[in-house]
């Protein structure tokens, strides 16, 4: 009787045994792991605070600023318009808030479309006999023979004035000197016996003038023996018409400046974890800095300098609020290349105005002395070490399911209900993971994310491409194989590798275009340019800007033409002569090749 008692016992007996032993055994595991990852993440802290990297995410939080001093704060219209909207209250303010709402797209401003409109004729071509050829024309009309020589350059000289000057603007829009709506057509006598067939009359117009906005084709118009040159595939805006639409945001633009006055940036806000803190409206910093850009463009379309001026002023400011004064701190790798983008587009516009030569020395003097305060290096590698410390302190206090969360949104996958959640893996990875993993993560994130800083010479004022590729490559060979201390690493390390080529080619582009004021400043005053930029100095300029890839000077030449190249040996960290690369699409290879100033 006694027999399947004892068995049923001795049964529970190994059952808690067994369990008891796993238990430990998982006890023991956890323990161990909690230990050697605490272990790594104290070795690796210390490291990066040997190096110089504070470790304390505290001493990253933004001072309290006074709001009469403060630009997020200086009205309701600029911190709805320039803080990006968090919660739903924030969302419904905004969506209500009309002031300086540039949404690309529905805004329309007029654009002119040879599709829609009758074809716009450009040029009107008379087949005269050549005695009357003459006695016909007027003033600015041309007179030409078929097979007289230069004939094709007149052509193209009457067609260009006729078409006006055009550029791409800021956001990717066209825009023109001149009202083609209103386009008068330039007028042609050609003298030729027998008359011309049309393949001959097309032989006429220079297959390489560029228009930029259209293709050339000549075809028969309704009166004998006169065709027509007309301009087809045309989408284009004036550039009067567009300062005129865009006039409407004048008085939000003059509040951004007023705003900018103030001392301080800082979006008022909890900083204390990392990924809640509040960031600007990137979106809306993009749709300003693209109208200012293009207003200033179409300005220099016009021949207006001092207009153009002003609005890039503004743009130059605008980068004020990004770099969030006093402290400088936290700044995201996200802000510090919007800063690189914005950058961009201002020198972009002040170039578009030496090749229309609009500046004066008024003008050049104040673009020089705005872009000798341009530094995006020192910017962007504070960056990347505010993004390391605010890593690290996010993985330390984030409870699990929020950075399941943040991992979801990294991956475009966030779960849409609660069953999804549960049932994902890596949900279940964080919630049962031990403690020393987040350390670990914590360790291979901050190694990972301090490699960048190692193409950053701030010393010499230099940026290191080779030091950069290194480092990019044993981040990629860390990544490739999946582990659980590499989860969060995954998505905390960012693509530095690209943000140190933009940051270093926009710098570049800054540090040219001081040097070109100088030298149009020079050019003015002498009438040609220096045949070293030793000359520049110290009239022109106090200091000239070296080479960012190897510290030399940047190479410059006077051309025989009368013009100049100026160049840096760009990321391949060759002297390629001057000589740009280019993709298999036409753009410009920013690895290989020269980084040369377009003019």
């Amino acid at each position: 009787m006694n027999e399947p008692i004892n068995t049923g016992r001795r049964t529970q007996s190994r059952a808690l045994i067994t369990l008891a032993t796993l238990a430990t055994l998982v006890a023991v595991f956890y323990l161990e792991e909690d230990w050697r990852g605490r272990r790594a993440w104290e070795q690796c802290k210390a490291q990066l605070e040997t190096g110089g990297i504070v470790m304390d995410w505290n001493q990253y939080l933004p001072p309290p600023v006074p709001d009469d001093q403060n630009f997020f704060t200086a009205s309701t219209n600029i911190l709805l318009r320039f803080k990006k909207a968090e919660t739903e209250a924030e969302r419904k303010a905004l969506a209500q808030c009309v002031w300086l709402s540039i949404v690309y797209g529905t805004n329309s401003f007029p654009v002119f479309e040879s599709a829609k409109n009758k074809p716009l004729a450009v040029a009107q071509i008379h087949l005269l006999p050549t005695a009357t050829a003459s006695s016909a024309a007027r003033a600015n009309d041309l007179v030409l023979q078929l097979h007289e020589p230069g004939s094709p350059e007149k052509v193209r000289n009457l067609l260009q004035k006729a078409i006006g000057q055009s550029l791409t603007g800021a956001a990717g829009f066209k825009f023109s000197e001149l009202q083609l709506s209103k386009l008068t057509p330039a007028q042609i006598f050609l003298s030729a016996e027998p008359p011309p067939s049309l393949a001959e009359l097309e032989n006429l117009i220079p297959k390489d003038l560029v228009t930029n906005i259209g293709q050339l084709r000549i075809e028969a118009s309704g009166e004998k023996s006169t065709f027509e040159v007309r301009l087809t595939g045309v989408r284009i805006t004036a550039a009067a018409d567009y300062l005129s639409w865009s006039e409407q945001y004048a008085p939000a633009l003059e509040e951004v400046r007023a705003a900018l006055a103030r001392p301080y940036a800082v979006i008022p806000g909890d900083y204390s974890r990392p990924f809640l803190r509040p960031i600007p409206n990137f979106v809306a910093l993009r749709s300003i800095a693209q109208t200012l850009a293009q207003r200033a463009q179409c300005d220099i379309l016009l021949g207006q300098p001092d207009p153009a001026l002003r609005e890039l002023t503004l743009l130059h400011d605008l980068c004020r609020m990004l770099t969030h004064p006093p402290a400088g701190k936290p700044v995201t790798l996200v802000e510090s290349m919007i800063h690189v983008a914005i950058t961009g587009l201002y020198v972009a516009a002040v170039a578009d105005g030496f090749r229309r030569q609009v500046w004066q020395d008024a003008q050049l003097t104040t673009l020089q002395t705005q872009l000798q305060a341009i530094h995006l290096p020192p910017l962007v590698e504070e960056s990347f070490r505010d993004e390391l410390v605010g890593s690290a302190h996010t993985l330390d206090t984030a409870t699990p399911t929020e950075l399941h969360k943040l991992l979801s949104l990294h991956s475009r996958n966030t779960p849409a209900n609660l069953w999804e959640r549960l049932t994902n893996p890596d949900f279940w990875l964080l919630q049962v993971a031990p403690r020393g993993w987040y350390y670990q993560n914590m360790a291979v994130a901050a190694k990972l994310e301090q490699k960048p800083l190692a193409g950053f010479d701030l010393p010499n004022d230099l940026i290191r491409p080779e030091a950069a590729r290194i480092g990019n490559a044993e981040v990629e060979t860390t990544l490739r194989h999946w582990s659980p201390w590499h989860l969060w690493a995954a998505i905390a390390v960012p693509n530095a590798f690209k943000a140190m080529q933009t940051t270093a080619y926009n710098q570049n582009l800054v540090n040219e275009a001081q040097i070109v004021c100088a030298l149009e400043r020079y050019h003015l005053a002498h009438g040609e340019y220096p045949a070293s930029l030793e000359a520049l100095r110290p009239q022109y300029c106090d200091a000239l800007p070296h080479d960012l890839i190897g510290g030399q000077p940047l190479h410059y030449q006077r051309t025989e033409a009368g013009q100049f190249l100026l160049y840096s040996v760009g990321w391949n960290e060759k002297d390629d002569g001057g000589a740009v690369a280019l993709t298999p699409s036409g753009a410009e290879d920013r690895e290989h090749g020269d980084w040369v100033w377009s003019h």
